[in-house]
């Protein structure tokens, strides 16, 4: 597996629970850029639609050796999902208040793969919380490794 981006905004927004790993729909020169690293999750989301999934606001470059048929750099792209899948998403989407929200894009087995995550929106306490307990863990780290 060959991780092109994170995002890491993600689990600072979200508390993220169940992962869901779906495939992208793409066209033309896409992949080429994504294989480059020219991509981007960072603001993107995904929504329910029709039965079918799309991911929303994903910025993947124009390929650099692209012609006149390069792609449009921030359009929906389908997300390839079992049925069951799309329906359980949908239905916490729905009744639970969550959100969809993308985590990581890889390369696998020579196709692009999208994590999700269904996630629950953090308070500012909540985060606040999360940053405290980050720091903690990190001098912690810094003290053991400082005794040997």
């Amino acid at each position: 597996m060959n991780v092109i981006a994170r995002n890491k905004k993600a689990s600072h927004l979200y508390f993220l629970e169940d992962r869901f790993e779906a495939g992208v729909v793409l066209r033309g020169t896409e992949i080429k850029s994504i294989r480059a690293g020219k991509v981007s999750i960072k603001d993107s989301f995904v929504r329910i639609r029709n039965n079918e999934a799309f991911i929303i606001n994903m910025h993947v470059a124009k390929y650099a050796q692209g012609s006149q048929f390069n792609h449009d750099e921030t359009r929906e792209r389908k997300l390839l999902l079992h049925k069951r899948e799309i329906e359980r998403l949908a239905g916490k989407v729905q009744k639970e208040n969550y959100t969809l929200v993308p985590t990581q894009i890889y390369i696998q087995r020579g196709r692009c793969k999208i994590e999700i995550a269904l996630a629950k929106g953090k308070k500012l306490h909540d985060k606040r919380q999360s940053l405290k307990d980050k720091d903690m863990k990190r001098r912690l780290e810094k003290e053991l490794s400082h005794r040997h």
